[in-house]
């Protein structure tokens, strides 16, 4: 067979490069922005580019995130990290940084273990996304009718709470109400029947009040309704399906595992490890799941809708719908560059911000966590077709910004790569 070697002139790389950059700025139906309550309109996600990861990139993402989060262990702002980076249907960076055990100095790994704390809730969200599209509950359903011993201080009211009230925290109880009584260890089950203690600030549905407690219901709800308990429905659901093998929901599967990231307190030098906790087990759904950055990979993949025999794209986008918006000004996310809004989901943190590229909005689903001095960020850029998981088992302030920082660090390196691509679609053997 004769090979044929095309050379690349100047003018014909100006047309690649011209008609490249066409391609990318083509108008997209105009979208509606994020505010409003769910069963809205959604429109299709733009699909990006293909996109070829060349050797040369990959070494070059790798170094680049070797130097953002070694820098920081130089710095002594953390004691490990593991991370995982998901572009269109792959996991194209997983990796770990740091010690599981600054006293034994071992080695963070992909597969080594940590407890994701909040970012867990993201679970609840899509667990019972499946039992809605399985038929057995709905987004509607009263939480008194799965629980008859729920109270609130209001009757009325304590009739009026939807699943979907307590999945995005607009159940009307002031922030964080009984929070401390999840801490302690009580059961959910007993915790349910003591809101009545509480004065609900403003109907169900009205106002957003930040939960661990009423949150954590939804998951006694999926216990009841499947008559397993909430541990076993997740690996059934979600995490066999996946082939998340690290992952689990609860203090025993961590006793059993020989790869665990260890929690760490700052001491006067430096950093000292503590032993793990039995806190938010009681509330698997609030806080409850342990899992490896590989892991949080898979999971991402599957949010990019790389899964829909777990879950269909329909109930994907209920999920990710907008129910209540987030105000003020101070939340760390809000600092964000090019920040412009934020909404909660079911489970899930929705925000939009400007794009610097388009000019449009960008939606990102995100969440953070932070559980016995671990600390966990996750974020989905669906417009994008891009995943960011860190894993940190240290409290830290870098933790508040390495979703961007991280992003941008990609962005950087795809632009060349971009022009390295079109360059070599020009030379075809």
């Amino acid at each position: 067979m004769k090979k044929f070697l095309a050379i690349a002139t100047p003018s014909m790389l100006l047309i690649v490069l011209l008609f490249s950059f066409v391609s990318a700025k083509q108008p997209e139906e105009k979208k509606q922005t994020l505010s409003g309550k769910v069963n809205r309109v959604q429109l299709p996600l733009p699909q990006p580019p293909e996109i070829h990861f060349t050797h040369l990139y990959k070494e070059r993402l790798e170094d680049a995130i070797q130097e953002y989060f070694n820098n920081a262990i130089d710095k002594n702002q953390i004691v490990g990290a593991s991370v995982s980076i998901v572009k269109c249907d792959s996991i194209i960076y997983s990796g770990g940084f740091g010690n599981k055990n600054v006293a034994l100095k071992d080695t963070v790994n992909a597969e080594t273990i940590f407890r994701i704390g909040s970012v867990s809730k993201g679970f609840a969200g899509i667990l019972t996304g499946i039992h809605v599209q399985d038929g057995l509950i709905d987004w509607e359903d009263k939480i008194i009718d799965h629980i008859p011993n729920f109270k609130l201080a209001n009757k009325k009211q304590a009739t009026q709470v939807t699943l979907s009230h307590v999945l995005s925290h607009t159940s009307g109880l002031p922030y964080h109400s009984f929070t401390n009584l999840v801490e302690d260890g009580l059961a959910l089950t007993t915790i349910a029947g003591r809101f009545n203690e509480v004065l609900p600030l403003q109907k169900p549905g009205s106002v957003y009040n930040y939960q661990n407690a009423i949150f954590a219901l939804s998951g006694e709800i999926i216990e009841r309704i499947t008559g397993k308990p909430l541990r076993e429905v997740i690996k059934d659901r979600i995490f066999s399906p996946l082939q998340m093998e690290t992952a689990s929901a609860s203090y025993e599967a961590l006793e059993h595992s020989d790869n665990v990231a260890m929690p760490h307190q700052r001491v006067r030098r430096g950093w000292r490890p503590t032993r793990i906790n039995k806190k938010y087990y009681n509330a698997i759904a609030a806080g409850g799941i342990n899992a490896s950055a590989i892991d949080m990979g898979k999971w991402m993949k599957f949010l990019l809708g790389n899964n829909p025999d777990v879950l269909m794209t329909k109930t994907m986008e209920e999920v990710f719908s907008p129910m209540v918006q987030v105000g003020g000004r101070r939340n760390y996310y809000q600092r964000w560059p090019g920040y412009k809004a934020s909404y909660y989901g079911l489970g899930w943190r929705v925000h939009e911000f400007d794009d610097a590229n388009t000019g449009e909005l960008n939606k990102v689903i995100h969440h953070g966590g932070g559980v016995n001095n671990y600390r966990s960020e996750i974020a989905i850029y669906p417009n994008e077709d891009l995943g960011i998981c860190v894993l940190f088992n240290s409290p830290n302030k870098m933790a508040k910004d390495c979703i961007p920082k991280i992003r941008k660090i990609l962005q950087e390196i795809l632009d060349t790569q971009g022009a390295e691509d079109i360059k070599e679609s020009l030379v075809v053997l």
